[in-house]
């Protein structure tokens, strides 16, 4: 049975009703978050909930729970579908009103919706590595905040999914931000490269994860913006996303970057996230 937390319930697929006015579903006027799921527990969770806090309060949005209680609330959810591998979906929208562009001058309560599905970890490509196109970021300027207006990323992704590409590398002229879905690093010379946590990129949960390993195999970290005029000449790239953790790069724009295999420190960074990953699970 697939159970779903809508405001503070659990409650069947059919139950839910959303509202016409709901301004999420007119204006995308919300906030997300994935939370990955290993062996039935939330990996990361605390720093998903508390980005998803952020996001929040960066559009002005209250959320009528405290970060305990959310977390309890996604807990139980997962438990409910019985996840084993898979990840938790949440939305918060700011609520149904009569349609305005400015917010609603009246109290309106928050909708929230959350749900879980059964997700394998991309095993093979992680091993193998995969194609990715680059194409202009024309996306609104506050992507560090993880809204619901997605169009922009979209459009993107189903560009590079038509190259027959794995993910998109956005660029701004000739600074690359980072992916459609993900976060974006070059590695040369033994030395990682990536976009730095402006408001031009979602800092990453699983970044976030990535750059502690780098610290801890040994791999300095340079934080500033690749330029896309020198990306193919990298030794390494790859991408992370919660969902596909560290995805090495191979081809991009049919180019083999390296060897066009997965490179080294690539490979060790996938072993400490691994790493990661047990710990968090048997913790």
């Amino acid at each position: 049975m697939n159970w779903v937390q809508w405001n503070d319930r659990l409650v069947k697929d059919e139950e839910i009703q959303l509202s016409k006015e709901d301004r999420g579903y007119q204006f995308g006027d919300g906030i997300y978050e994935v939370i990955r799921v290993y062996n039935g527990s939330m990996f990361t969770a605390k720093e998903h909930i508390n980005r998803l806090y952020e996001s929040a309060e960066k559009i002005k949005l209250v959320i009528p729970y405290t970060k305990d209680v959310f977390h309890k609330m996604m807990y139980d959810l997962i438990e409910a579908n019985e996840v084993t591998t898979g990840q938790v979906y949440v939305q918060i929208t700011r609520g149904s009103s009569p349609r305005q562009h400015q917010f609603p001058i009246e109290a309106v309560e928050p909708v929230l919706t959350a749900y879980t599905k059964e997700v394998d970890r991309p095993v093979s490509q992680m091993a193998n590595g995969v194609a990715a196109k680059t194409i202009e970021d024309v996306r609104w300027l506050r992507c560090d905040i993880k809204s619901l207006n997605l169009l922009g990323n979209i459009m993107a992704k189903q560009e590079a999914h038509e190259s027959g590409c794995f993910e998109a590398i956005l660029h701004r002229g000739d600074t690359i931000t980072e992916g459609s879905s993900s976060n974006m690093y070059g590695i040369k010379d033994g030395v990682l490269y990536t976009h730095p946590a402006t408001n031009l990129i979602l800092n990453g949960i699983t970044r976030r994860v990535i750059l502690a390993c780098c610290e801890e195999i040994g791999l300095p970290v340079v934080e500033q913006p690749m330029s896309l005029s020198t990306v193919y000449a990298n030794d390494e790239f790859f991408m992370s996303s919660t969902t596909s953790e560290i995805m090495p790069i191979v081809v991009i724009d049919g180019m083999p970057i390296g060897t066009g295999l997965p490179g080294e420190w690539t490979k060790k960074l996938q072993t400490a996230f691994e790493a990661k990953i047990e710990q968090a699970v048997h913790a």
